[in-house]
């Protein structure tokens, strides 16, 4: 599935409300975990897609055929600019600049490559069971803690 974005801010909502109903249709529901992070994560993408590059770009999910307790999302974002994405360190009063570190924290897997012209990021969100989280929390386990960029450490919850 995969949905073309012109390079307007207005379509990191398009992109939000395509996913959303994505999901829904594939049996993750709006309100699991598992859906709000992926949409975080979409309008992280999208928004740099088309705010750092100027280009059109295109969004693709590629989701399981059959939802099981565990199973695994990716999403990609592919456009024409070669500038590669770079991660930023900023200071409190920033008002951006934090997106990549995001996607760091939250996605069990992301990368980016060259993709004909321009490039491809993705990432991926594993659909941990209710029963694996519930024995972590019943034997005292901890969340995964991914580290972050600057010494920043990230909690997926």
């Amino acid at each position: 599935m995969q949905l073309e974005i012109r390079p307007d801010p207005a379509e990191v909502g398009r992109a939000r409300r395509w996913a959303r109903s994505r999901l829904t249709g594939s049996g993750i529901e709006a309100d699991e975990p598992l859906a709000e992070t992926l949409i975080l994560i979409v309008s992280e993408l999208v928004t740099n897609a088309v705010v750092h590059t100027g280009c059109p770009a295109v969004l693709r999910l590629s989701l399981p055929e059959t939802v099981a307790e565990s199973a695994t999302v990716r999403l990609e974002v592919a456009d024409s600019s070669t500038r590669a994405p770079v991660p930023r360190w900023v200071d409190g009063d920033e008002t951006g600049g934090r997106g990549l570190a995001l996607v760091d924290g939250l996605a069990d897997r992301w990368g980016w490559c060259p993709e004909g012209a321009g490039k491809r990021i993705w990432c991926e969100l594993d659909r941990c069971s209710e029963a694996d989280e519930r024995a972590a929390a019943c034997a005292g386990g901890a969340l995964p803690t991914y580290e972050g960029y600057g010494g920043l450490a990230y909690e997926a919850v």
